[in-house]
């Protein structure tokens, strides 16, 4: 039964906010968590961020004049009731639907989406931007950053409050602290501060202050002195030193609180002021608040019970084997180590610190500092595993780079969520690794074919002590297929053939091998002798198989789950320097689409792309010159079947 919410439903934007007393905007706020709820346990997504900042998202369209105030959510997985307020409560059961609402900020859906965000750390940054533009232009209007404090772990954060402090102008940002323990309890004291400090009476009395210790040439000592003082009751001079006025901290729940501190803030001084605002994650929800990770993301889930509809695998995730063998190499070797990025639970190493709590590292949202730390760790003879999903390991592609590639460091890159994603879409896609890390002299670029092959990939990068290596797989379960308590290492630079055809040969990088073969049985039945083979490696190629594919097969085909510019790539160019292409081979190379997709289940998103078994199937035939009525007999075979 859908929440009551008779305030709620006078809401159709922020405007509609503006008069509302007190009294009734706590109403409000209690009904938007209820819809907040009820429309994640629809859909699922991300839910604890959202319910922690209800009464501030609450406040601030009741205070500021949105969209014309610039109000920038940094990740947006926190951005739902806002979505709710902005006129987009009649979709919202849509979220992270195939054609649905984003389940983060999207330019292209609102106005008051003023700027899109799916990784952490960039609010503040992209803030500015909007601050110096409006200054530029001569506008008045206010420009705000919302962030967390686990975003706070990123060094991108304080170069952009480095350079607003040094900029200088109107910039407001808003500590979302949710987690970390940075300040001192919130208690009366320190709301008594924040409404005092955030006040026009307290910037006068201090600017007065001010003359009359300039004119007693006491400035430094006074400024001092206030400074300490401030530090002392409210824990901000961190963000003093870096040029903003810190106000906080406090209770982000409380609106009695927080709408005037607002208020003076909007009302204030051309000054970057930072508002550090103490919130509970999942607050409002018994089983969110309840769970260690305040129902951070969930599947679809019942509102009474809390509990979650997940369906039971009949074979383990790609995450749980890598965790799995991991373990079973660092039992062996001293010298193994986890570092990833405030992802231990997504990328398994949770499983690997729980046997191993002081070689796991978690060094918070800070990618360029995981993979230079990881190369430390390499250089003084450890063998690190650095575990970061392939589109967050994007944000360290430098330090990759300059840090590990050049200097030859044995860092051994576990790239998870390589390939399409599902319901997070574009922006957490894994589409691009395989031809940002495959141009990289001396890397060993490998992708797992099933959970067996995703085990032998850890073993040989255990065993990599010479170069830097990555292995890339997929989100999700297995094949099912069985591992044995003994696994061998893969030769380095070596495929496999999996079935032998005369034809039509189908090469494929990673988990599309399954569609592969589904792809040559349908070949087969229509009278075209295929071979499948399992590349393995996209660096370095296996050049023997390649060629030996091109010569006695008529087609070719790559297949990957990869952006353009990746493995059919490199297969192209050494087919070209082997002269291969100059005796009528026909190839093609199967990659995902020159666009960023939008989320669908992962299987429809493959289909978009072209990527799936009827579609290599077409491919082929295409190449071998047959008509469309080939390729749709092939296709209805495979989708009766």
């Amino acid at each position: 039964m859908a929440p009551k919410t008779p305030i709620l439903d006078t809401i159709s934007s922020p405007a509609d906010l503006k008069n509302l007393p007190l009294d009734r905007l706590k109403t409000l706020a209690d009904e938007l968590r209820a819809e907040t709820i009820d429309a994640v346990s629809v859909t699922g997504g991300h839910l604890g961020a959202g319910l922690g900042v209800v009464e501030l998202t609450t406040a601030l369209h009741h205070v500021f004049d949105t969209p014309t105030d610039t109000l920038i959510w940094d990740v947006g997985h926190q951005c739902y009731p806002h979505k709710i307020l902005t006129g987009r409560r009649d979709r919202i059961r849509t979220l992270r639907q195939p054609g649905g609402l984003s389940g983060f900020t999207k330019r292209s859906e609102s106005a008051y989406d003023p700027f899109g965000a799916a990784h952490a750390s960039t609010s503040i940054s992209a803030a500015l931007g909007f601050a110096v533009g409006r200054d530029l232009k001569g506008e008045q209007r206010n420009v705000i950053a919302v962030i967390g404090d686990g975003s706070m772990s990123a060094g991108m954060a304080y170069e952009a409050m480095n350079n607003a402090g040094h900029i200088g102008g109107r910039l407001i940002v808003i500590l979302n602290d949710n987690d970390m323990s940075i300040a001192p309890p919130v208690g009366a004291m320190s709301h008594y501060f924040a409404r005092l400090v955030s006040s026009q009476g307290y910037r006068s009395i201090r600017k007065l202050g001010k003359g009359v210790a300039k004119a007693f040439r006491v400035e430094e000592a006074a400024r001092r002195a206030e400074e300490y003082m401030r530090g002392m009751a409210m824990g901000g001079t961190l963000f003093e030193e870096m040029g903003f006025r810190y106000v906080g901290p406090i209770d982000g729940h409380d609106l009695d609180q927080l709408v005037p501190v607002l208020r003076n803030v909007r009302d204030g001084d051309s000054a970057p002021v930072l508002i550090h605002v103490v919130t509970q994650k999942g607050k409002g929800y018994a089983p969110a608040e309840a769970a260690d990770d305040k129902y951070h993301g969930v599947a679809k889930f019942n509102v009474i019970t809390g509990e979650q509809q997940k369906s039971k695998a009949a074979a383990p995730s790609y995450t749980k084997v890598f965790a799995q063998q991991l373990i079973r190499e660092a039992e062996a070797d001293s010298r193994v180590v986890g570092v990833t990025a405030a992802m231990p639970g997504g990328t398994g190493l949770d499983l690997f610190g729980d046997r191993f709590p002081d070689r796991m590292f978690d060094v918070g949202i800070a990618e360029q500092h995981a993979v230079t730390f990881a190369a430390g760790l390499a250089a003084d003879g450890m063998k690190p595993f650095a575990a970061i999903y392939s589109t967050f390991l994007q944000r360290g592609y430098d330090q990759v780079v300059h840090d590990v590639a050049i200097q030859k460091l044995p860092v051994r890159f576990a790239i998870d969520r390589a390939g399409l994603v599902g319901a997070d879409g574009a922006t957490h896609a894994g589409s691009f690794d395989i031809g940002y890390l495959g141009a990289l002299p001396g890397m060993v670029l490998m992708a797992a074919a099933d959970e067996l092959e995703l085990s032998r990939m850890v073993k040989t990068a255990a065993l990599i002590d010479d170069a830097p290596s990555a292995f890339r797989y997929p989100r999700g379960n297995g094949t099912g297929i069985a591992i044995p308590d003994v696994i061998e290492p893969l030769e380095i630079g070596k495929g496999r053939i999996v079935r032998e055809g005369s034809r039509i040969a189908i090469l494929s990088l990673g988990t599309r091998l399954e569609e592969s073969l589904k792809a040559a049985d349908a070949l087969a039945a229509q009278g075209f002798s295929t071979t499948v083979a399992d590349a393995r490696f996209a660096k370095p190629l296996d050049e023997d198989l390649i060629l030996r594919l091109a010569r006695e097969h008529e087609v070719l085909i790559t297949v990957e789950e990869g952006a353009m510019g990746g493995f059919g790539a490199f297969v192209l160019h050494l087919l070209a320097e082997k002269g291969a292409l100059d005796r009528g081979l026909r190839i093609r190379t199967l990659t995902l689409p020159d666009v960023f997709q939008d989320q669908e289940s992962p299987f429809d998103m493959y289909d978009t792309a072209g990527l799936n078994a009827r579609h290599i199937a077409a491919k082929a035939l295409e190449a071998m010159g047959k008509d469309d009525a080939a390729a749709e007999r092939v296709a209805a075979a495979l989708i009766a079947g």
